[in-house]
Protein backbone atom coordinates (compact mmCIF):
# COMPACT_ATOMS: atom_id res chain seq x y z
CA UNK A 1 0.00 0.00 0.00
CA UNK A 2 1.69 3.47 -1.15
CA UNK A 3 2.90 5.50 1.56
CA UNK A 4 0.47 8.39 0.92
CA UNK A 5 -2.82 5.99 1.39
CA UNK A 6 -1.30 5.76 4.76
CA UNK A 7 -0.69 9.17 5.54
CA UNK A 8 -3.78 10.13 4.48
CA UNK A 9 -5.77 7.54 6.86
CA UNK A 10 -3.81 8.28 9.39
CA UNK A 11 -4.25 12.24 9.31
CA UNK A 12 -7.99 11.24 9.01
CA UNK A 13 -8.25 10.10 12.42
CA UNK A 14 -6.31 13.07 13.87
CA UNK A 15 -8.47 15.21 12.34
CA UNK A 16 -11.92 13.56 13.34
CA UNK A 17 -10.55 13.24 17.39
CA UNK A 18 -12.07 15.60 19.35
CA UNK A 19 -10.13 17.57 21.94
CA UNK A 20 -9.07 15.84 25.53
CA UNK A 21 -12.59 15.51 27.24
CA UNK A 22 -13.14 16.58 30.83
CA UNK A 23 -14.27 12.54 31.85
CA UNK A 24 -11.33 11.09 34.42
CA UNK A 25 -11.09 7.93 35.89
CA UNK A 26 -8.81 4.83 35.73
CA UNK A 27 -11.08 3.89 32.31
CA UNK A 28 -10.23 7.11 30.65
CA UNK A 29 -6.58 6.98 32.53
CA UNK A 30 -6.07 3.36 30.89
CA UNK A 31 -7.42 4.54 27.35
CA UNK A 32 -4.98 7.66 27.02
CA UNK A 33 -2.19 4.95 28.06
CA UNK A 34 -2.72 2.45 25.57
CA UNK A 35 -3.50 5.12 23.00
CA UNK A 36 -0.58 7.39 23.72
CA UNK A 37 1.19 6.22 27.27
CA UNK A 38 0.73 9.50 28.50
CA UNK A 39 -2.60 10.39 30.87
CA UNK A 40 -3.10 13.46 32.86
CA UNK A 41 -6.35 14.09 34.77
CA UNK A 42 -8.15 16.71 34.44
CA UNK A 43 -7.96 17.88 38.05
CA UNK A 44 -3.60 18.00 37.32
CA UNK A 45 -3.65 20.23 34.80
CA UNK A 46 -2.55 23.43 36.26
CA UNK A 47 0.56 21.35 37.29
CA UNK A 48 1.26 19.59 34.09
CA UNK A 49 -0.23 21.08 31.14
CA UNK A 50 -1.44 20.08 27.89
CA UNK A 51 1.44 21.08 26.00
CA UNK A 52 4.04 19.30 28.39
CA UNK A 53 2.02 16.31 28.43
CA UNK A 54 2.45 16.04 24.61
CA UNK A 55 5.87 17.20 24.40
CA UNK A 56 6.36 13.91 27.17
CA UNK A 57 4.02 11.91 24.84
CA UNK A 58 6.39 12.89 21.90
CA UNK A 59 9.95 12.08 23.62
CA UNK A 60 8.58 8.64 24.76
CA UNK A 61 7.02 8.03 21.24
CA UNK A 62 10.81 8.85 19.90
CA UNK A 63 12.66 6.70 22.25
CA UNK A 64 10.24 3.74 21.18
CA UNK A 65 10.19 2.18 24.50
CA UNK A 66 7.21 0.72 26.94
CA UNK A 67 7.20 3.79 29.23
CA UNK A 68 3.65 4.84 30.50
CA UNK A 69 3.61 8.18 32.82
CA UNK A 70 0.05 9.32 34.64
CA UNK A 71 -0.53 12.11 36.40
CA UNK A 72 -3.73 11.65 39.13
CA UNK A 73 -4.72 13.40 41.84
CA UNK A 74 -4.72 12.01 45.23
CA UNK A 75 -8.07 10.91 45.38
CA UNK A 76 -9.89 7.72 46.19
CA UNK A 77 -11.05 7.37 42.41
CA UNK A 78 -7.03 6.30 42.37
CA UNK A 79 -6.85 3.93 45.46
CA UNK A 80 -3.26 4.45 46.49
CA UNK A 81 -2.99 0.99 47.34
CA UNK A 82 -4.18 -0.50 43.98
CA UNK A 83 -3.68 1.94 41.12
CA UNK A 84 -0.78 0.83 39.85
CA UNK A 85 -2.12 -2.87 39.59
CA UNK A 86 -5.29 -1.51 38.53
CA UNK A 87 -3.91 0.64 35.71
CA UNK A 88 -1.45 -2.07 34.51
CA UNK A 89 -4.34 -4.97 34.37
CA UNK A 90 -6.47 -2.34 31.55
CA UNK A 91 -3.55 -0.99 29.80
CA UNK A 92 -2.27 -5.11 29.54
CA UNK A 93 0.44 -4.06 28.27
CA UNK A 94 3.98 -5.11 29.63
CA UNK A 95 6.31 -1.80 30.21
CA UNK A 96 7.47 0.57 32.98
CA UNK A 97 4.41 2.38 35.04
CA UNK A 98 5.40 5.49 36.60
CA UNK A 99 2.50 7.50 38.62
CA UNK A 100 2.39 11.02 39.83
CA UNK A 101 -0.20 10.60 42.38
CA UNK A 102 -0.97 14.07 44.51
CA UNK A 103 2.73 15.26 45.72
CA UNK A 104 4.03 11.53 45.56
CA UNK A 105 6.30 9.32 42.72
CA UNK A 106 6.90 6.25 42.07
CA UNK A 107 7.21 3.54 39.55
CA UNK A 108 6.42 0.01 38.74
CA UNK A 109 7.88 -2.25 36.34
CA UNK A 110 7.06 -5.59 34.60
CA UNK A 111 10.73 -7.43 35.47
CA UNK A 112 10.51 -8.54 31.22
CA UNK A 113 10.24 -4.43 30.30
CA UNK A 114 13.03 -3.22 33.40
CA UNK A 115 13.39 -4.27 36.99
CA UNK A 116 11.26 -3.42 39.51
CA UNK A 117 13.99 -1.89 41.71
CA UNK A 118 15.92 -0.20 39.10
CA UNK A 119 12.34 1.25 38.25
CA UNK A 120 11.73 2.60 41.79
CA UNK A 121 15.51 3.60 42.29
CA UNK A 122 15.02 5.93 38.77
CA UNK A 123 12.27 7.34 40.31
CA UNK A 124 13.21 8.61 43.92
CA UNK A 125 16.18 9.84 41.87
CA UNK A 126 14.18 11.99 39.44
CA UNK A 127 11.98 13.12 42.22
CA UNK A 128 14.46 13.80 44.80
CA UNK A 129 15.70 16.09 41.28
CA UNK A 130 12.77 17.98 40.85
CA UNK A 131 11.22 18.27 43.97
CA UNK A 132 7.69 19.07 43.87
CA UNK A 133 8.01 19.84 39.53
CA UNK A 134 5.86 17.38 37.96
CA UNK A 135 7.26 18.54 34.66
CA UNK A 136 10.61 18.63 35.41
CA UNK A 137 10.46 15.03 37.33
CA UNK A 138 8.73 12.45 35.02
CA UNK A 139 11.11 13.84 31.91
CA UNK A 140 14.38 13.22 34.04
CA UNK A 141 12.49 9.86 34.74
CA UNK A 142 12.06 8.95 31.46
CA UNK A 143 15.29 10.67 30.31
CA UNK A 144 16.86 7.75 32.73
CA UNK A 145 14.51 4.74 32.01
CA UNK A 146 14.39 4.94 28.05
CA UNK A 147 18.15 3.38 27.84
CA UNK A 148 17.29 0.80 30.23
CA UNK A 149 14.02 -0.20 29.47
CA UNK A 150 13.43 -3.22 26.62
CA UNK A 151 10.84 -3.96 24.49
CA UNK A 152 9.35 -1.25 21.88
CA UNK A 153 6.28 1.19 22.81
CA UNK A 154 2.92 1.01 21.32
CA UNK A 155 1.32 2.64 18.44
CA UNK A 156 0.20 6.46 19.12
CA UNK A 157 -1.13 9.36 18.02
CA UNK A 158 -3.54 12.41 19.35
CA UNK A 159 -3.08 13.82 22.73
CA UNK A 160 -0.90 12.78 25.51
CA UNK A 161 -3.99 13.96 28.24
CA UNK A 162 -7.30 12.38 28.60
CA UNK A 163 -9.19 10.57 26.30
CA UNK A 164 -12.37 9.82 24.08
CA UNK A 165 -12.34 9.68 20.35
CA UNK A 166 -16.02 9.28 19.52
CA UNK A 167 -16.16 9.99 15.68
CA UNK A 168 -13.35 8.22 15.30
CA UNK A 169 -14.25 5.31 17.07
CA UNK A 170 -16.35 5.19 14.10
CA UNK A 171 -13.39 5.62 11.53
CA UNK A 172 -10.81 3.17 13.30
CA UNK A 173 -12.96 0.05 12.44
CA UNK A 174 -13.12 1.10 8.69
CA UNK A 175 -9.14 2.78 8.64
CA UNK A 176 -8.16 -0.66 10.20
CA UNK A 177 -9.93 -2.77 7.01
CA UNK A 178 -8.23 0.09 4.67
CA UNK A 179 -4.85 -0.57 5.97
CA UNK A 180 -5.21 -4.66 6.21
CA UNK A 181 -2.68 -6.56 3.25
CA UNK A 182 -0.41 -4.10 2.43
CA UNK A 183 -0.83 -1.91 5.01
CA UNK A 184 -0.17 -4.64 7.72
CA UNK A 185 2.43 -5.87 6.11
CA UNK A 186 4.27 -2.80 5.69
CA UNK A 187 4.34 -2.38 9.29
CA UNK A 188 5.88 -5.69 9.89
CA UNK A 189 8.21 -5.20 8.03
CA UNK A 190 9.33 -2.16 9.20
CA UNK A 191 9.19 -3.33 12.97
CA UNK A 192 11.00 -6.03 11.71
CA UNK A 193 13.67 -3.58 10.10
CA UNK A 194 13.59 -1.66 13.09
CA UNK A 195 15.01 -5.04 15.18
CA UNK A 196 17.07 -6.27 12.97
CA UNK A 197 19.15 -2.11 13.02
CA UNK A 198 18.58 -2.78 16.85
CA UNK A 199 20.49 -5.87 16.61
CA UNK A 200 23.38 -4.58 14.41
CA UNK A 201 24.38 -1.74 16.10
CA UNK A 202 24.22 -3.49 19.31
CA UNK A 203 26.38 -5.78 17.22
CA UNK A 204 29.00 -3.16 16.58
CA UNK A 205 28.98 -1.84 19.93
CA UNK A 206 30.43 -5.18 21.12
CA UNK A 207 32.59 -5.58 18.15
CA UNK A 208 35.17 -3.23 19.04
CA UNK A 209 35.53 -5.07 22.63
CA UNK A 210 35.37 -8.58 21.84
CA UNK A 211 38.05 -7.89 18.98
CA UNK A 212 40.47 -6.59 21.30
CA UNK A 213 39.85 -9.68 23.29
CA UNK A 214 40.67 -11.96 20.65
CA UNK A 215 43.49 -9.61 19.99
CA UNK A 216 44.71 -9.80 23.52
CA UNK A 217 44.32 -13.49 23.33
CA UNK A 218 46.43 -13.91 20.08
CA UNK A 219 49.35 -11.82 21.93
CA UNK A 220 49.14 -14.31 24.82
CA UNK A 221 49.85 -17.08 21.78
CA UNK A 222 52.61 -15.08 20.35
CA UNK A 223 54.23 -14.57 23.63
CA UNK A 224 54.36 -18.03 24.97
CA UNK A 225 57.41 -19.18 23.19
CA UNK A 226 56.29 -22.66 22.61
CA UNK A 227 57.38 -25.39 20.05
CA UNK A 228 55.37 -28.31 19.92
CA UNK A 229 58.85 -30.16 18.64
CA UNK A 230 61.19 -28.88 21.92
CA UNK A 231 62.82 -31.85 23.26
CA UNK A 232 61.58 -30.85 26.58
CA UNK A 233 57.60 -30.54 24.96
CA UNK A 234 55.19 -33.85 25.65
CA UNK A 235 52.47 -35.18 24.16
CA UNK A 236 49.79 -33.27 27.50
CA UNK A 237 52.10 -29.64 26.55
CA UNK A 238 51.02 -30.27 22.94
CA UNK A 239 47.66 -31.44 23.58
CA UNK A 240 47.01 -28.05 25.70
CA UNK A 241 48.48 -25.84 23.23
CA UNK A 242 46.47 -27.83 20.12
CA UNK A 243 43.45 -26.48 22.66
CA UNK A 244 44.58 -23.01 23.10
CA UNK A 245 44.97 -22.36 19.07
CA UNK A 246 41.53 -24.30 18.54
CA UNK A 247 39.83 -21.90 20.63
CA UNK A 248 41.56 -18.86 18.73
CA UNK A 249 40.19 -20.31 15.60
CA UNK A 250 36.82 -21.17 17.01
CA UNK A 251 36.67 -17.49 18.19
CA UNK A 252 38.08 -15.57 15.07
CA UNK A 253 35.40 -17.27 13.04
CA UNK A 254 32.82 -16.85 15.49
CA UNK A 255 32.75 -13.50 15.49
CA UNK A 256 33.28 -12.73 11.80
CA UNK A 257 29.80 -15.31 11.47
CA UNK A 258 28.26 -12.81 14.20
CA UNK A 259 24.76 -11.46 13.19
CA UNK A 260 23.82 -10.22 16.67
CA UNK A 261 24.28 -9.82 20.29
CA UNK A 262 23.56 -13.22 20.98
CA UNK A 263 25.85 -14.83 18.65
CA UNK A 264 29.39 -12.99 21.10
CA UNK A 265 28.66 -15.24 23.61
CA UNK A 266 30.45 -18.40 22.02
CA UNK A 267 32.95 -16.38 21.04
CA UNK A 268 33.64 -15.24 24.75
CA UNK A 269 33.23 -19.27 25.61
CA UNK A 270 35.97 -20.07 23.44
CA UNK A 271 38.54 -17.34 24.59
CA UNK A 272 37.76 -18.12 28.19
CA UNK A 273 38.36 -22.16 27.37
CA UNK A 274 41.62 -21.33 25.39
CA UNK A 275 42.97 -18.91 28.73
CA UNK A 276 42.10 -22.12 30.97
CA UNK A 277 44.09 -24.01 28.45
CA UNK A 278 47.40 -21.42 28.37
CA UNK A 279 47.12 -21.51 32.54
CA UNK A 280 47.16 -25.21 32.10
CA UNK A 281 49.90 -25.31 30.03
CA UNK A 282 52.03 -23.08 31.89
CA UNK A 283 51.78 -24.58 34.79
CA UNK A 284 52.72 -27.89 33.16
CA UNK A 285 55.98 -26.17 31.69
CA UNK A 286 57.24 -25.25 34.91
CA UNK A 287 55.85 -28.78 37.00
CA UNK A 288 53.79 -26.94 39.20
CA UNK A 289 50.05 -28.04 39.97
CA UNK A 290 47.81 -27.92 37.29
CA UNK A 291 45.43 -24.87 38.10
CA UNK A 292 41.49 -25.57 39.50
CA UNK A 293 39.13 -24.85 36.35
CA UNK A 294 37.70 -21.19 38.24
CA UNK A 295 35.60 -18.13 36.28
CA UNK A 296 38.03 -15.86 34.89
CA UNK A 297 38.84 -12.24 36.42
CA UNK A 298 35.69 -10.24 37.30
CA UNK A 299 37.30 -7.07 37.01
CA UNK A 300 38.62 -8.18 33.16
CA UNK A 301 38.19 -11.53 31.66
CA UNK A 302 41.74 -10.87 29.72
CA UNK A 303 43.37 -11.03 32.93
CA UNK A 304 42.81 -15.18 32.18
CA UNK A 305 41.41 -17.71 35.14
CA UNK A 306 41.00 -16.18 38.07
CA UNK A 307 43.18 -17.88 41.68
CA UNK A 308 41.15 -16.77 44.28
CA UNK A 309 37.89 -15.15 45.52
CA UNK A 310 38.36 -11.61 47.71
CA UNK A 311 36.25 -8.91 48.95
CA UNK A 312 35.49 -5.76 47.17
CA UNK A 313 33.56 -2.61 47.22
CA UNK A 314 32.48 -0.29 44.35
CA UNK A 315 32.80 2.97 45.35
CA UNK A 316 29.59 3.62 47.57
CA UNK A 317 28.35 -0.08 47.33
CA UNK A 318 27.93 -3.08 49.74
CA UNK A 319 31.01 -5.60 49.82
CA UNK A 320 30.79 -8.42 47.66
CA UNK A 321 33.16 -11.95 47.41
CA UNK A 322 34.34 -11.89 43.53
CA UNK A 323 36.87 -14.14 41.57
CA UNK A 324 39.97 -12.51 40.79
CA UNK A 325 43.47 -12.73 38.98
CA UNK A 326 46.69 -12.93 41.02
CA UNK A 327 47.73 -9.53 39.89
CA UNK A 328 44.02 -8.16 41.10
CA UNK A 329 44.26 -9.63 44.49
CA UNK A 330 47.47 -7.93 44.95
CA UNK A 331 45.89 -4.76 44.69
CA UNK A 332 43.24 -5.26 46.73
CA UNK A 333 45.66 -6.70 49.12
CA UNK A 334 47.61 -3.27 48.94
CA UNK A 335 44.73 -1.10 49.29
CA UNK A 336 44.85 -0.40 45.77
CA UNK A 337 41.70 -0.36 42.95
CA UNK A 338 41.45 -3.28 40.60
CA UNK A 339 42.16 -3.09 36.85
CA UNK A 340 38.73 -2.98 35.78
CA UNK A 341 37.60 -3.11 31.89
CA UNK A 342 36.21 -0.34 30.60
CA UNK A 343 34.31 -0.16 27.47
CA UNK A 344 32.93 2.74 25.48
CA UNK A 345 29.40 4.50 25.94
CA UNK A 346 27.59 7.41 24.90
CA UNK A 347 28.30 8.30 28.42
CA UNK A 348 32.44 7.80 28.07
CA UNK A 349 34.20 5.06 29.01
CA UNK A 350 32.32 2.83 31.79
CA UNK A 351 33.17 -0.49 33.61
CA UNK A 352 31.60 -3.35 31.31
CA UNK A 353 28.65 -3.94 33.85
CA UNK A 354 27.69 -0.24 33.50
CA UNK A 355 27.79 -0.22 29.52
CA UNK A 356 24.41 -1.66 28.96
CA UNK A 357 22.54 -5.21 28.76
CA UNK A 358 24.24 -5.54 25.13
CA UNK A 359 27.12 -6.87 27.31
CA UNK A 360 25.27 -9.50 28.80
CA UNK A 361 25.78 -12.29 25.77
CA UNK A 362 29.75 -11.18 26.12
CA UNK A 363 29.63 -11.82 29.96
CA UNK A 364 27.70 -14.86 29.83
CA UNK A 365 29.94 -16.51 27.68
CA UNK A 366 33.09 -15.85 30.09
CA UNK A 367 31.28 -16.53 33.30
CA UNK A 368 27.68 -18.35 32.22
CA UNK A 369 29.60 -22.00 32.73
CA UNK A 370 29.89 -22.02 36.37
CA UNK A 371 26.42 -22.00 36.72
CA UNK A 372 23.65 -19.60 35.98
CA UNK A 373 23.51 -17.05 39.24
CA UNK A 374 27.06 -16.31 39.48
CA UNK A 375 27.16 -13.35 37.35
CA UNK A 376 24.06 -11.64 38.19
CA UNK A 377 25.05 -12.04 41.83
CA UNK A 378 28.11 -10.57 41.34
CA UNK A 379 26.17 -7.40 39.02
CA UNK A 380 23.38 -6.74 41.83
CA UNK A 381 22.93 -3.33 41.03
CA UNK A 382 24.25 -2.47 37.56
CA UNK A 383 22.78 -1.86 34.55
CA UNK A 384 23.46 -5.37 33.38
CA UNK A 385 22.38 -7.09 36.48
CA UNK A 386 19.08 -5.42 35.81
CA UNK A 387 18.88 -7.04 32.97
CA UNK A 388 19.76 -9.84 34.39
CA UNK A 389 18.09 -9.77 37.05
CA UNK A 390 14.90 -8.90 35.02
CA UNK A 391 14.67 -12.32 34.00
CA UNK A 392 16.78 -11.50 30.74
CA UNK A 393 19.34 -14.33 30.53
CA UNK A 394 21.77 -13.77 28.10
CA UNK A 395 21.81 -16.42 25.98
CA UNK A 396 18.07 -16.33 26.15
CA UNK A 397 17.04 -16.81 22.54
CA UNK A 398 15.33 -13.69 21.16
CA UNK A 399 18.03 -11.41 22.90
CA UNK A 400 17.33 -8.12 22.34
CA UNK A 401 13.64 -7.95 22.04
CA UNK A 402 12.99 -11.15 20.20
CA UNK A 403 12.06 -14.81 20.99
CA UNK A 404 9.90 -16.21 23.45
CA UNK A 405 8.04 -15.12 26.70
CA UNK A 406 7.01 -11.64 27.38
CA UNK A 407 9.21 -8.86 25.94
CA UNK A 408 8.26 -4.79 27.05
CA UNK A 409 5.73 -3.23 24.65
CA UNK A 410 4.15 -7.05 24.19
CA UNK A 411 0.17 -7.20 24.79
CA UNK A 412 -0.43 -9.67 27.72
CA UNK A 413 -3.64 -8.29 29.45
CA UNK A 414 -4.18 -9.03 33.15
CA UNK A 415 -1.53 -12.08 33.16
CA UNK A 416 0.96 -10.30 34.90
CA UNK A 417 2.20 -10.20 38.35
CA UNK A 418 0.60 -8.41 40.63
CA UNK A 419 3.52 -8.62 43.04
CA UNK A 420 5.49 -6.60 41.22
CA UNK A 421 3.02 -3.29 40.98
CA UNK A 422 2.31 -2.87 44.68
CA UNK A 423 0.81 0.70 45.43
CA UNK A 424 1.76 3.82 47.27
CA UNK A 425 1.52 2.49 50.72
CA UNK A 426 4.53 0.55 50.15
CA UNK A 427 3.14 -2.70 49.47
CA UNK A 428 4.45 -5.14 46.42
CA UNK A 429 7.49 -5.64 44.66
CA UNK A 430 9.67 -2.99 44.11
CA UNK A 431 8.99 -0.55 46.57
CA UNK A 432 11.91 1.49 47.23
CA UNK A 433 11.55 3.06 51.09
CA UNK A 434 11.51 6.81 49.80
CA UNK A 435 12.99 6.23 46.49
CA UNK A 436 16.45 5.48 47.48
CA UNK A 437 17.45 2.49 49.53
CA UNK A 438 20.09 0.82 47.00
CA UNK A 439 19.96 -2.27 49.45
CA UNK A 440 23.47 -2.53 49.04
CA UNK A 441 23.78 -2.54 45.62
CA UNK A 442 25.61 -0.26 43.38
Amino acid sequence: MPAALLAVLLGLLLLLAPAATAAGGLDAAASALKQNQVYVDPAMTDRFSQSQADALAAKIRAADKPIFVAVLPATDEFAPTTVFTDLRTKVGVVGTYAIWRGDQFLARSDPAALSGAAAARIAGAALRSHPGDVNGTVNDFVDQASSQVRGHGVASGGSGAGSGMSAASVVVPLALLALAGGGVLLLLRRSKKRRDQQRRAELEQLRLVVDEDITAFGEELDRLDFSPGAPDADDEQRTDYAHALDSYERAKRTMDAAAGPADVQPVTEALEDGRFALATLAARREKLPLPERRPPCFFDPRHGPSVQDADWAPGGGATRTVPVCAADAARLADGRDPDIRTVPTARGPQPYWNAGPAYGPWAGGYFGGYGGGLLPGLLVGTMLGSAMGGGQAWAAPGYGGDGGGYQGGDSSGADFDPGDFGGFDGGGGGDFGGGGDFGGGF
